[in-house]
């Protein structure tokens, strides 16, 4: 074995979305596609665990929406929706209750 089975974290793992102004509250925070995205990398990395992979962390891209350099805020990764014209209140979407109950279960 070539490189003797490292231990690997992926650091930074996410899916954009565009910044649509024209969604309502409720509509912006159905992110069914994010939740599709991490829950098929998260059973990848499973099934690589299985196979002796020596995966030790996963953290999703991002905790927020943030400001994404040359795309400044036109496009939202978040699993909390950040409202940039309210005094940056934070809602969670869809997927930040799914990521929790991902994390609470014990298999």
């Amino acid at each position: 074995h070539k490189y003797d089975n490292p231990l690997i974290y992926i650091t930074e793992n996410g899916v954009d979305e565009p910044n649509n102004e024209k969604l309502s509250l409720e509509e912006a925070l159905k992110d069914e596609m994010r939740i599709k995205y991490h829950h098929d990398h998260l059973a990848f990395l499973q099934l690589a665990t299985k196979e002796g992979v020596n995966v030790k962390g996963y953290f999703a891209w991002t905790l927020l929406d943030d400001f994404e350099w040359q795309f400044g805020y036109t496009l939202r990764f978040g699993i909390n929706y950040v409202d940039f014209k309210d005094g940056l209140k934070r809602y969670p979407k869809l997927s930040a209750h799914w990521f929790k109950k991902f994390l609470q279960r014990k298999d």
